[in-house]
């Protein structure tokens, strides 16, 4: 059993402020509402068949104040699905909490390391003892986590059979966009069979890629990017006092660069790359490497040989080429072994391929990831471009176009951020989201995702709903076949964050501009401790 510290004791007294809507849940009743997209969102034509009973339902719904009114108790599963994010305790906390307020006779079920907990029935009942120790704490260890996806349709039948043996009402998936399509195919499940268990998802990812007009950010985001943040700035501050390396730091996040540039913004190192920009500016791995050098070099002539350059996880696959030979091995690798590859590949992918140094081919030919793709993360792309910049800046040095010394250090920050004690922000965040899955458990709402809105505000004037995962379902390839999935969330070029990072970053390069943010903030005057990242 973990022991708690002085802070951790200390956090557990923290009482998350609620939006005034959340204050008296009885009066509560669900009606239709307005989605903050632009247009209306709907579900996808080649999708309705698919989500038959999701597609009926209204895309956005909201709360309204009403006549009050006793609940019927509940019995609600809740499941960890994905990686750890800050906040998760929160999330349960909330749920419990706001069960116990609607009918005191609800029970509440976790289900034991993610949805296989589901499958084979292990549960904790979670109550205020087993509560205790992890209100406002970060990790998943209350009840685990896990990746097992409920996809065939063995796995359906099997949550059936959980669902009705333990007479759930609903369950609650806590998830990113991968689990939450789960939740929603088990959700248009469930009304198939006539099953009375609803299914409700939470935004829950680091990575900052589930995110939408209707859900402004995933919890877990804000902990992760100040955790992040915080090392990044201890490295810097290292750079500067030692003088001697080049800090190649790539950062947790694969499909998105919300967390580089978020922390990036905090620190200000010399070079970042976002794969959102090579992608449009179809940069290749050659320019990219020229572009390093050419700062290295800039560099060396005002006598610094040392500084950072931030690289987002899932860059390689914003590099045109690079992309063109992943999407070839997620294809090829569904039914030929890794040995027979080479022969397969397309001219031009081989050519990518070829040039590669010997540790990422072999990388790029482990073993698939849960969803049958290469797996992009194991991929040490610091080392990558470490070794691509050594080659090219030993060919520069012959050619005498430079004469300083390069050492470089390679960083990956990636579990360091998942598991951190939220933000304040995070623990509040979280604590609504909570309640807003009672509400639609309470309501009989399946297929919804919560969305607590108008973050950038007092917590007080927070604003409530929940989105019809269906209609946020786009198709992508998995195991060589097209499946639904939920649109990801990339870094907008034209949004005020990115802008503001175009603007400075060249005072970056060469000037020593950098800031040290220190940890996460849970006492002393708000501009520390309540903001989010995407408002400092």
């Amino acid at each position: 059993m973990p022991q708690l510290s002085l802070l951790q004791k200390e956090r557990l007294k923290y009482q998350p402020q609620l939006p005034n809507l959340l204050q008296d849940l009885a009066k509560l009743n669900v009606t239709a509402g307005t989605s903050q997209e632009k247009q209306t969102p709907t579900t996808l034509p080649e999708l309705r068949e698919t989500f038959s009973y999701l597609s009926k339902q209204d895309p956005f719904i909201t709360f309204e104040i009403s006549t009050a009114r006793k609940g019927a108790p509940k019995k609600v599963g809740v499941v960890f699905s994905g990686g750890q994010a800050a906040g998760g305790h929160n999330v349960i906390t909330g749920l419990y909490d706001a069960l116990q307020k609607l009918n005191p006779q609800s029970i509440l079920y976790g289900f034991l390391d993610g949805p296989k907990g589901i499958l084979n029935n292990k549960t904790l009942l979670l109550n205020e003892a087993s509560l205790a120790n992890y209100r406002n704490q970060g990790g998943f260890d209350l009840i685990g986590s896990g990746r097992t996806k409920i996809e065939t349709p063995e796995q359906f039948a099997a949550a059936e059979v959980t669902a009705k043996a333990l007479d759930l009402d609903g369950i609650v998936v806590v998830g990113g966009d991968d689990s939450n399509t789960n939740a929603a195919l088990l959700a248009e499940f469930f009304k198939s069979r006539d099953c009375k268990t609803v299914v409700v998802g939470v935004p829950k990812t680091i990575d900052g890629d589930l995110s939408n007009a209707d859900i402004e950010v995933s919890f877990g985001f804000d902990s992760a990017a100040k955790t992040y943040s915080e090392m990044i700035g201890n490295i810097l501050s290292d750079a500067l006092s030692a003088k001697k390396y080049y800090h190649f730091v790539k950062m947790m996040g694969r499909s998105a660069s919300h967390l580089t540039l978020e922390s990036a913004l905090r620190t200000q190192p010399n070079m970042v790359l976002i794969g959102e920009e090579i992608a449009e500016k179809q940069l290749t791995l050659e320019q990219l490497t020229d572009q390093m050098c050419d700062l290295i070099c800039r560099r060396a002539e005002q006598g610094k040989d040392y500084g950072m350059i931030v690289i987002p996880e899932g860059v390689i696959e914003f590099i045109p080429e690079f992309r063109l030979l992943i999407d070839e091995l997620n294809t090829l690798l569904a039914t030929v072994s890794a040995d027979q590859v080479q022969d397969k590949l397309s001219p031009k992918a081989l050519k990518c391929f070829k040039v590669l140094p010997d540790l990422t081919k072999r990388q790029l030919l482990m073993d698939r990831d849960p969803h049958g793709n290469v797996q992009v993360s194991q991929i040490e792309t610091e080392r990558l471009f470490i070794e691509m910049v050594q080659k090219e800046l030993k060919e520069r040095s012959k050619a005498k176009k430079y004469n300083g010394k390069f050492s470089a250090q390679p960083h990956f920050l990636g579990y360091e951020g998942r598991a951190c004690m939220p933000s304040n922000f995070d623990a509040q965040y979280c604590y609504a989201l909570g309640h807003v899955t009672a509400l639609l458990v309470q309501n009989g709402l399946t297929g919804y995702i919560c969305c607590v809105q108008g973050l950038s505000g007092l917590v007080g004037n927070w604003k409530i709903g929940a989105r019809n995962i269906a209609t946020m379902m786009t198709l992508e390839m998995r195991h060589g076949k097209q499946k639904p999935v939920i649109r990801k969330t990339l870094v907008n070029l034209k949004g005020e964050r990115f802008q503001k990072f175009v603007r400075v970053r060249e005072d970056w390069g060469l000037g020593d501009l950098y800031m040290s943010p220190g940890p996460i903030q849970f006492f002393g005057p708000e501009e520390l401790t309540e903001a989010p990242v995407f408002l400092s």
